[in-house]
């Protein structure tokens, strides 16, 4: 099986389906810290990709290439 990179897309999926699990009232506490620490984990990943984007996601194509926003 190929090992490839899962997306900020397939993270949040992933972090809404351990939500519903969560959210189930017949949950096992065990079950629940396993999720809610998986969670964590997968809402790190989430937090890395968005940082990584940052510069593209608050910058602007130019002729000149990326310009950073001005506050205006």
């Amino acid at each position: 099986m190929e090992n490839k990179e899962l997306t900020f897309e397939d993270y949040l999926t992933e972090l809404e389906n351990i939500l519903k699990k969560l959210e189930d009232k017949d949950i096992s506490l065990e079950e629940a810290v396993k999720g809610y620490t998986k969670g964590v984990e997968l809402s790190k990943k989430c937090y890395e990709i968005l940082e990584a984007n940052t510069e593209l996601v608050t910058s602007k194509m130019t002729d000149s290439g990326l310009v950073k926003y001005e506050n205006e």
